[in-house]
């Protein structure tokens, strides 16, 4: 294998990419000649995990909340990533903005509206009447507490753990390198280099599943707007030019490319919420942004716990109720995520100590989505008559956002704006700014898997990068073709059972991490020499 990458030009570990690129051509083989077959497959492996493990995603990531917060208040708290006398390499400011363009805009475009109207009309506890002034509480409630605090200890589990280890310890830059104090020198043999695999892999399907619904968000905006086809050929036309900008920004480069659209993006999407605060109900909206942080944290601790027990008293389906399709979807694809955020989080955190970056990236992406769901949110339930009596009033327009959630989730922000002062600019504006969050998401992969595999933070050739963006595209597409109509279930069974094994990797971090901060002294030094094996 090494005489392979030699011949093709390449800098990165033969063996971590090659099985890699292999495992995904043989996935991608076994997907065109029986998608049936593995359509199934994902069916009953996802029905499996959400009935027997559902509970453990959800104790798993409170559980990861309260580790973070115990380790940024500790004396642990004190010590620097990087060395003692390490300074930041970006300001407050720029450090948040980078946060924002890292993991949360793709989710909050898409939804932004979509989640609060969907607890709105079909509230998740069983003792709440849809439309009601409960259910538009328990809709802001649910809607923060998937895309809050939670998901953001997803990202800071393993952003922490590669900031500590490779900063602290030397190691690479490598999914395995947080696994040293509990493998030792094995991070550089077969144990490590198969958990490089699995994150490569992971992380590749992660941003797959992500392409797959910012497509079906551009397609129902298009389709909206021009009238074009909400079909399954044109998903995979729209992921092939996202992924040829994808491309494009790749060979940029990281400053060039990925930096300039992401401020782009983010001035963009920043201007959209300002822009529905101001031309929508401004007053109620701002009382509401105050109110929904005293909701969020009113019912943070029981919607954390909640597991849904007496679903099977209740009638709900299969005695789970809803959060197989909500709160363990959302964190089984978040933590696919994970490694690459992670990452992408370490890198731009070099020189903080642990308590500024747990509190930083626990808190700071959280408060923006909250102000972003509060606007949105509490818009799209006002459209839509909050309580019976507004109902009544409203008529027939009463419920046109819930309808259109029902007919198509992707739709629902297009269907929003429809209710705005220059409906046809807005809509075609959001139409750009997710296919900018997804080409985004794609190039910044692209470049941080390569990292994955090269262990250093250059990036390797451009032919190299190139080649995961492209297989990105490739496997967003296929999963679409394989999802057909059913698109958004079909893409939450692959992730629910490609998430398992990785949020049992991440759970395990935390243990590494109290071994490794166990060996730091009251003055932050590490105690032992760093790990100097021969093939280093």
């Amino acid at each position: 294998m090494e005489a392979l990458a030699r011949k093709l030009g390449l800098r990165t570990d033969p063996t971590i990419f090659f099985i890699s690129a292999g495992i995904m051509v043989v996935f991608l083989v076994v997907l065109l000649i029986a998608p049936g077959p593995i359509g199934e497959a994902f069916r009953a492996g996802r029905e499996w995990i959400v009935t027997n493990l559902g509970w453990f995603f959800i104790l798993g990531v409170t559980t990861w909340v309260a580790f973070l917060l115990w380790v940024a208040l500790s004396r642990y708290g004190t010590v620097r990533l990087g060395g003692n006398e390490a300074k930041p390499a970006y300001n407050n400011i720029s450090w948040f903005t980078m946060l924002f363009a890292g993991g949360i805009g793709t989710v909050l475009m898409f939804w932004g509206v979509a989640e609060p109207i969907s607890h709105f009309s079909s509230p998740p506890r069983p003792d709440v009447a849809p439309f009601s002034v409960e259910a538009a509480d328990d809709a802001m409630s649910f809607s923060i507490y998937h895309l809050g605090l939670h998901t953001w200890a997803i990202f800071t589990m393993p952003g922490l753990a590669f900031a500590y280890f490779i900063y602290r310890y030397n190691l690479p830059m490598r999914f395995s390198s947080v696994f040293y104090p509990l493998i030792g020198d094995r991070i550089y043999g077969p144990v490590g280099k198969t958990l490089d695999i699995f994150a490569v892999l992971g992380t590749l399907f992660g941003v797959a599943v992500s392409i797959g619904l910012g497509t079906q968000q551009i397609n129902a905006g298009l389709t909206e707007l021009f009238g074009i086809p909400d079909a399954v050929i044109t998903k995979v036309v729209i992921i092939t030019i996202l992924t040829t900008v994808a491309v494009g920004s790749i060979v940029a480069g990281l400053d060039s490319g990925i930096k300039r659209l992401s401020n782009i993006n983010i001035g963009m999407a920043v201007g959209l919420m300002v822009f529905v605060l101001f031309t929508g109900s401004t007053v109620f909206l701002l009382r509401a942004i105050v109110e929904t942080f005293g909701i969020y944290i009113t019912n943070l601790l029981p919607m954390a716990f909640w597991n849904d027990t007496l679903a099977s008293y209740s009638g709900n389906d299969g005695g789970w109720g809803w959060q197989g399709s909500w709160t363990v979807f959302y964190w089984a694809w978040t933590v696919t995520w994970s490694p690459f955020i992670g990452i992408f989080v370490a890198r731009i955190s070099k020189g903080r100590t642990i308590r500024e970056f747990v509190l930083g990236v626990l808190f700071a992406p959280s408060i923006f989505t909250l102000v972003w769901f509060a606007i949105f949110g509490w818009s799209a339930m006002e459209i839509d008559g909050i309580g019976a009596d507004a109902r009544a009033a409203m008529g027939a327009q009463a419920g046109a956002l819930s309808e259109a959630v029902d007919e198509s989730i992707p739709l629902a922000l297009f269907a929003f704006f429809e209710h705005f002062p220059a409906a046809t600019l807005i809509q075609g504006l959001a139409v750009v700014i997710v296919a900018i969050f997804f080409a985004t998401s794609s190039d910044s992969a692209s470049l941080l898997v390569d990292m994955l595999c090269t262990g250093t933070p250059e990036p390797g050739p451009w032919h190299q990068r190139v080649f995961w963006g492209v297989s990105e595209g490739v496997l967003a597409a296929m999963l679409i073709v394989l999802a057909g109509e059913a698109g958004l279930t079909a893409l939450q069974e692959v992730i629910t059972v490609v998430g398992l094994p990785m949020f049992i990797l991440v759970f395990t971090m935390m243990f590494a991490l109290i071994r490794g901060l166990a060996h730091e002294d009251l003055g932050g030094v590490t105690v032992g020499p760093p790990p100097q094996p021969d093939d280093l």
